[in-house]
């Protein structure tokens, strides 16, 4: 069955960095675009980094540009968010995403991991 499973997450202090990773299995991931998103309490979710099923193009939300780094390894079924320079506002769940649109959408999603910024 379909399994997309994020970790990683953590408490660390504002300035610090962490890295998410997401491990799916029970689809085809290297023809998935793959998301991260996140939700602070209280706050819709909101789009953090996408990366193409290739990995050639990625897009990032203003809020974390020049911070956060998407990629993936297709031979691993993986894709990964280096976050540095972390700020209190960054604390959220961040969820794992995987979409593709043909004549269907497909979408699946993991279960969240907690992430806070705090001195």
């Amino acid at each position: 069955q379909v399994q997309v499973v994020e970790s990683g997450g953590g408490l660390v202090q504002p300035g610090g960095s962490l890295r998410l990773s997401c491990a799916a299995s029970g689809f085809s991931f290297n023809t998935y675009t793959m998301s991260w998103y996140r939700q602070a309490p209280g706050k819709e979710r909101e789009l953090v980094a996408t990366i193409t099923s290739a990995g050639g193009s990625t897009n990032y939300a203003d809020s974390v540009k020049g911070r956060f780094t998407i990629s993936r390894l297709n031979s691993k079924n993986t894709v990964y968010l280096q976050m540095n320079s972390l700020k209190p506002e960054d604390t959220a769940v961040y969820y794992c995403n995987a979409l593709r649109r043909t004549t269907v959408v497909l979408s699946y999603w993991g279960q969240g991991t907690q992430v806070t910024v705090s001195s």
